[in-house]
């Protein structure tokens, strides 16, 4: 029989109440979940493995290479024709676009969470679980690499995330839209993404910095990554892929460092170009050696930086990885 393999992380998916906080915390709901789950799904062996049951501001890259680790174990079994993972939502996009772009694997890997949890009206842990695993089912999701499925919605890893604090709604797509939408167990694609570069690798460099731009910056907190060995500082710049002048010096010694720097917008569509050619300009800063890192948020370029320099690659072959 076909088999789907659920790993389980944590998050708000696998969350309560706890009556005497007030608040959500971890709680032991998984076989609850999982139950109603498979009394739901036909045809197909549904599989879990918990791993661990954390909160995803806990997820870090040791957690990531973990995940990782356990995707392509499942992956692996001959049987296995999809692989689901359960997160949290508020680290959910750099998870799934870390196993998108270190696994190259045609079978399905998707990632899902809940917005609400359990002890909530409208809890949608189990709704997203099953859209996820009839993802899995449908044979167009071969070839498509890491997708996200919360809400009914079908996104690609590399350009979906998390866009507001409470909605269940919040995973969106901004430039182009989800792949497609699941309605009555059945998906249906109204795009196939192309791929995306690969870099396959089972570790991360974790001092990556990520640094906002934002009116009136100074160089100084770049100067602090510099002073204490970070390997790579991603900048979200302002608007077409510009910096406030007193940033230039350090930005430019960092660079002087061997240090690479990815820039991208703080803006949330939208790629970055050398457009200004004023002091702190992006024709500048290309010009200095800044990397453009594209259209992709911060947060990503962050993981895909975390897995290049890993990997020991050059400005060149990091320059070309995020290359459109």
């Amino acid at each position: 029989m076909k088999k789907i393999v659920v790993i389980l992380t944590g998050g708000t998916i696998a969350m309560k109440i706890d009556p005497t906080l007030g608040a959500a915390i971890p709680s032991p709901i998984a076989d609850e979940l999982m139950n109603n789950v498979k009394a739901h799904i036909k045809g197909v062996y549904i599989e879990e493995r918990e791993i661990f049951n954390i909160p995803s501001p806990h997820v870090d890259h040791e957690k990531m290479i973990l995940i990782r680790d356990e995707v392509i174990k499942a992956l692996n079994e001959e049987e296995t024709i999809g692989v689901i993972v359960t997160h949290g939502t508020d680290t959910l996009e750099e998870t799934a676009y870390y196993l998108d772009i270190t696994i190259d694997n045609k079978k399905p890997i998707v990632v899902t969470g809940a917005m609400r949890n359990a002890s909530e009206l409208g809890y949608d842990g189990a709704l997203n679980l099953t859209a996820s695993i009839a993802t899995c089912l449908n044979e167009e999701s071969v070839g498509l690499g890491t997708l996200v499925v919360m809400n009914n919605e079908v996104h690609s890893a590399a350009q979906v995330t998390k866009t507001n604090t409470l909605s269940v709604n919040t995973f969106k797509s901004p430039e182009f839209g989800p792949l497609g939408i699941i309605d009555n167990d059945e998906v249906l694609y109204y795009r196939r993404e192309r791929s995306i570069n690969k870099c396959i690798i089972d570790c991360l460099e974790p001092k990556i910095a990520l640094l906002k731009m934002a009116s009136g910056i100074e160089g100084d907190i770049i100067d602090f990554y510099i002073d204490n060995n970070y390997k790579g500082i991603v900048i979200e710049a302002l608007g077409r892929g510009n910096v406030p002048p007193k940033t230039v010096p350090s930005i430019k010694r960092a660079i002087d460092n061997k240090i690479p720097v990815v820039m991208v917008s703080r803006c949330s569509t939208g790629r970055v170009l050398g457009s200004y050619g004023y002091k702190g300009g992006g024709r500048e800063l290309f010009s200095i050696g800044v990397i453009n890192g594209g259209a992709l948020p911060g947060q990503k370029v962050r993981i895909a930086l975390m897995a290049l320099i890993a990997a020991n690659k050059n400005n060149s072959e990091i320059e070309e990885f995020f290359k459109i």
